[in-house]
């Protein structure tokens, strides 16, 4: 365990019962999240990816334009 970890543990150990509790089901749900996110990027990386090169071989066609934020 890192060191800012442990003191972030630390600092929640701290807290009433409560708050830890709300604390830890975050960070719980944030990893889930985070596992979730991987596995559909699995699943869908080789879709990003022809996306990606369709996108390139537009731009070196010269069918792409120049993105001004001011106009969006």
């Amino acid at each position: 365990m890192t060191q800012l970890l442990r003191q972030a543990f630390d600092a929640v150990a701290a807290l009433p019962a409560e708050e830890q509790d709300a604390l830890a089901a975050r960070l719980l749900a944030e990893l889930a999240d985070e596992d979730e996110f991987d596995r559909k990027l699995l699943v869908t990386g080789h879709r990003l990816s022809g996306l990606a090169a369709e996108a390139l071989a537009e731009h070196r066609a010269g069918q792409t334009l120049p993105l001004d934020p001011d106009t969006l």
